[in-house]
């Protein structure tokens, strides 16, 4: 059992693709199901211990080992950590999309981070004032750039909420 920072990494090396929240229908592990911590909330309020870990995990990780690790979204949307390798191999050259056939309201979204990488708060307000969406319209937007390899989450560790990049400009070595 996951206790540790250094045992949720050994975990992702060993797995290649890990969950971090459960899912029932899932055929890879989690993080969450595999953390042996307290999931009681503390007395004066807040996160229960294997709530923070696991999310503390889920940003650290890729950000230790950016390299080694890939932060995004499976196909049925799950949040994961996969090891790099597998990322080029397996899963990019089966899952990644050109935006162009995405639906109209991602590649707009896009198209705002293309011109500048954007926090999810600002980008999302953006959106709504600009495209007339949704909040569930936007979310569902930015998960299907996500789980198509067009955009992914900065592994700067200075940077603590989600800043949107294109995919190509991390990874471009493989789009090219």
């Amino acid at each position: 059992m996951i206790k540790t920072f250094e045992d949720a990494c050994e975990f992702v090396f060993k797995h290649k693709v890990v969950t971090v929240f459960g899912s029932k229908n899932s055929p890879h592990p989690s993080l969450w199901d595999n953390t042996d911590l307290s999931e009681e909330k503390p007395a004066e309020g807040g996160w229960s211990p294997r709530v923070k870990a696991v999310w503390k995990w889920k940003t650290e990780i890729p950000q230790t080992y950016p390299d080694e690790v890939f932060y995004g979204k499976l196909p049925n949307g799950d949040a994961m950590l996969m090891e790099m390798e597998y990322m080029r191999t397996v899963h990019y050259p089966e899952h990644a999309k050109p935006v162009k056939e995405l639906p109209r309201l991602a590649q707009q979204v896009y198209e705002y981070i293309e011109m500048e990488p954007s926090y999810t708060g600002d980008l999302r307000k953006l959106a709504i004032a600009e495209l007339g969406c949704t909040k569930s319209r936007f979310d569902t937007a930015l998960k299907k750039l996500q789980i198509s390899l067009n955009i992914v989450r900065s592994n700067d560790p200075r940077i603590e909420n989600d800043l949107w990049l294109p995919f190509r400009e991390v990874y471009p070595e493989l789009v090219d």
